[in-house]
């Protein structure tokens, strides 16, 4: 399994590691495997504090009765385990044989969690969740949001206004923000919006000029997952290359050090 995962310096303050991925309801490509087990090693392995998830089942009856290793908690717990103490769930998809959604999992208290609805017409169901940390040696709470944006250009636009919208209202103008995801961006719209209305820089695109591939994981294409920040900075962000990750899902996941 890789190592090379981006370290915190030390001596610089507070720092945290991240990671981001799209755990495609923790199945394979075309549902061809069930792969939660080992996705929460690999997750482990990383030794984040904060992951943020996305396409994550609170429930699903089908697969629970289909699959005999199949978790009996919902899984983010189970991917939370006995690692990351706090999470955070937020619900954007209910059917008649379960639900799914984002989470975020953290080593660090969350002191406020909320999960805003921003569908947009159509069957597509999304939401932003917003959690509040409580980060040792950092002045102020750190604000994170775990993002999975619509799959229409206009639908995202919208969505994007709605993130910039809530980090001006409800997050301190000095208060460091993270911001996570499968933006579904590919082509590229989502910077100069949250730039300019949120004062947010996507880490990828300061340190290397571009934003990272991350789709499909075999082979990466396009651009669909960000690490944003705000009143922070990141050092070496990283796409978590080759096995296991391009086996455990179609996202290449994303990692990064953010300064605080």
């Amino acid at each position: 399994m890789p190592t090379s995962t981006p370290q915190p310096t030390p001596g610089t303050g507070a720092q945290i590691k991240v990671l981001t991925v799209n755990i495609h309801k923790g199945f394979t490509t075309f549902n061809r495997r069930f792969m939660l087990h080992e996705l929460r090693e690999a997750v482990r392995h990383v030794h984040a504090d904060v992951v943020f998830l996305q396409e994550v089942l609170g429930t699903h009856a089908r697969h629970a009765a289909r699959f005999p290793d199949y978790p009996e908690a919902p899984h983010y717990e189970f991917l939370a385990d006995s690692i990351w103490p706090q999470f955070a769930y937020g619900k954007n998809a209910a059917y008649p044989h379960g639900h799914h959604g984002n989470a975020v999992l953290s080593k660090f208290p969350i002191v406020h969690q909320e999960n805003r609805d921003v569908s947009q017409a159509g069957p597509e169901r999304r939401g932003l969740l917003h959690c509040v940390l409580a980060v040792p040696n950092c002045e102020q709470n750190v604000h994170v949001f775990c993002v999975h944006l619509g799959l229409r250009e206009s639908h995202r636009r919208e969505q994007l206004h709605l993130l910039a919208q809530m980090i001006e209202k409800e997050v301190p103008v000095g208060a460091p923000v993270i911001v996570a995801g499968d933006f579904n961006d590919w082509r590229r719209r989502a910077h100069g919006i949250l730039e300019k209305h949120a004062g947010l820089r996507e880490v990828f695109v300061h340190a290397n000029g571009k934003s990272a591939k991350t789709f499909p994981a075999k082979f990466p294409m396009l651009s669909l997952d960000r690490i944003y920040v705000r009143n922070a900075s990141a050092h070496s962000p990283l796409v978590l290359p080759g096995e296991p990750w391009s086996r455990l899902s179609d996202h290449a996941p994303l990692a990064a050090v953010i300064n605080l």
